[in-house]
């Protein structure tokens, strides 16, 4: 966030502008030269004798079975969609990075064919069937996605290539667990098979924050997937672990799966589990949904408030900034005259109010005028201890990133562990990226947040000032838009955050920001869409989120300015979420 005036439209406009006609560009080279989808439908079922006949269909085994021309895959341990391996395959020049099996079949039988696929353009095909040869693709995904088709092989077909490929100039992509599931065509099956479901999940110990969860080991698994609401949280290695980061008194649905070399099972049956109470108070307990809101330490124009003055429909408040000192890493703060408190011990207790209110007040570091660097060893220890110190020192319930000039991952991910370490599990932490940085899971601030999501509270992207951007479907959309809130966030909800660390950063009004600014109506109706499935404009999500965590605006001040319209109709829709 600006100093004097949020953002910085005109980098990251062209940023923007750049990407989205790339990625125009390539959508328009796909629709005209990529294989059409099988308009066959998929089967419904297997039989009970159907078998997978493909062989090392998880790559576990490298690629032995697997024939990639130019040698253009490989073997990878991450990411890995079940087993330990998956395949990485990159295409160049005129080249899509092909790689393919022949496996064999039944002659006159149906076979359902799937794979889960990630990365850049993705496709899956059979050729040689007898009949149609059939193909799927997407478009490029942050997390894994499951293609799927299927075919029927010819009176005298005995054998069938499959195959998966990226695209001319795109950059790799990653396939695992194939499948071709039908009759065995005479070539048996792979010599691991995928695990049965695990049974007898169960929920143990249970705090506010935490549950352990058990079940009864399957005997051909190497490890487990555990799912919160539909989404991964944890991969142990054996059956049994405890979730962490949960919200008090909430309501959470838990399945686990089992996976080995040839691939993951179905999920489990579900277990409900609600939390238990937490301490309450303004102690870093952010309550299940929750609006977030800039304070200006800085006269700008907006209206110049003591923190008393915000706003009581804001959750979390950020102190903007924290100032950079001589020393790599460390951070300070200094309390503005501008902003009209008599001493540093009337902002502390303003602080210590709010708190007791039940609100937690961070400290934001950062801005796009920010010079904070965390990028050594003695550079994350200088930020850890001195953010602590000023904890210590004004009450702060924790801190907020909202570094605008680039962030390095591996130190910034210690700096904010070992300030956790002496804060405690109470720390409440929150970034504002903008959303250039949250496309993909490559970048350095989603590698930080996905880092540190155990002890991660919201991340509230910053959804103007950056132009048109991609989707998680792939498709361009322009800011200022409902469906430019919920298909970019749909990256963050899919790419490996929980829901519950997911939150909408929007201005408060149209002086607030260069661009991107959207009336608190349609923030509302994004906040429904993604939560709720109503509400949506042309893109909608393929499932909803309940546990979204909430909205933050830029800044309190604008909204106040601008009558404190935002947060009087934002604020009501964020709290009654489900």
């Amino acid at each position: 966030m600006d100093r004097v005036r949020q953002g910085r439209p005109g980098v990251r406009q062209r940023i923007g502008a750049v990407i989205a006609a790339g990625a125009a560009a390539a959508l328009a080279v796909t629709a005209l030269a990529a294989p059409a989808q099988s308009a066959q439908p998929v089967a419904a079922g297997a039989g009970a004798a159907d078998v997978n006949v493909a062989k090392n269909a998880g790559f576990e085994a490298d690629l032995s079975n697997w024939t990639c021309a130019a040698d253009s895959g490989a073997a990878v341990t991450s990411p890995v969609h079940g087993g330990a391996k998956a395949l990485r395959a990159t295409p160049s020049g005129q080249g899509t990075a092909e790689c393919s099996q022949i496996v064999k079949v039944k002659p006159n039988s149906t076979y359902k064919l799937s794979s889960w696929v990630q990365g850049s353009y993705a496709y899956l095909g059979a050729r040689g069937t007898g009949t149609t040869d059939v193909s799927t693709w997407t478009p490029g995904t942050s997390s894994w996605q499951q293609l799927s088709t299927s075919f029927t092989t010819g009176a005298n077909t005995t054998s069938v290539t499959v195959y998966t490929h990226g695209w001319y100039g795109q950059s790799a992509y990653y396939v695992d667990d194939v499948s071709v599931l039908g009759p065995d065509g005479g070539g048996g099956t792979d010599p691991v098979e995928i695990p049965a479901v695990p049974a007898g999940l169960a929920a143990g110990a249970t705090t506010s924050t935490s549950v352990e969860l058990s079940w009864t080991p399957v005997s051909t698994a190497t490890g487990y997937t555990v799912y919160r609401d539909g989404t991964k949280v944890a991969s142990p290695g054996g059956a049994a672990t405890t979730v962490t980061g949960l919200a008090p008194e909430t309501t959470y649905s838990f399945q686990v799966s089992a996976s080995n070399g040839a691939g993951e099972s179905a999920k489990s049956a579900a277990v409900s589990v609600r939390t238990a109470k937490g301490d309450g108070g303004g102690d870093g307990t952010v309550p299940r949904h929750a609006l977030t809101g800039y304070w200006q330490n800085f006269n700008n124009g907006a209206s110049v408030q003591k923190l008393r003055e915000v706003s009581s429909q804001y959750d979390i408040i950020a102190v903007s900034f924290a100032d950079a000192t001589p020393t790599p890493g460390q951070i300070t703060f200094n309390l503005d005259p501008a902003v009209g408190y008599a001493s540093t011990a009337d902002f502390k207790a303003d602080i210590a109010a709010k708190k007791a209110a039940g609100k937690s007040v961070v400290l934001s570091v950062g801005g796009e005028k920010g010079t904070i660097s965390v990028n050594s060893d003695a550079s994350a220890a200088a930020f850890a201890n001195s953010a602590y110190a000023l904890m210590q020192e004004y009450g702060f319930n924790g801190v907020d990133i909202d570094l605008e000039n680039g962030i390095n991952p591996t130190y910034m991910s210690k700096a904010l562990r070992q300030l956790s370490a002496k804060a405690g599990p109470k720390m409440v932490l929150t970034m504002a990226p903008q959303t250039i940085d949250m496309q993909s899971t490559s970048g350095g601030y989603f590698q930080t947040a996905l880092n540190v999501k155990d002890i991660l509270t919201v991340v509230n992207t910053q959804y103007y000032n950056s132009g048109s951007m991609l989707g998680c479907d792939g498709k361009v959309y322009s800011q200022g838009s409902v469906d430019f809130l919920t298909a970019l966030a749909c990256i963050q909800l899919e790419g490996g955050l929980d829901p519950s660390q997911v939150g909408l950063g929007v201005p408060a009004s149209t002086r607030a920001a260069g661009g991107g600014y959207v009336a608190p109506s349609v923030v509302n109706n994004a906040l429904d869409c993604l939560t709720r499935g109503t509400g949506c404009g042309s893109f909608k999500p393929s499932r909803t989120y309940p546990s979204l965590r909430g909205a933050m605006t830029w800044s309190t001040n604008w909204d106040a300015t601008a009558g404190s319209t935002w947060s009087n109709s934002v604020g009501p829709k964020v709290h009654s979420l489900p």
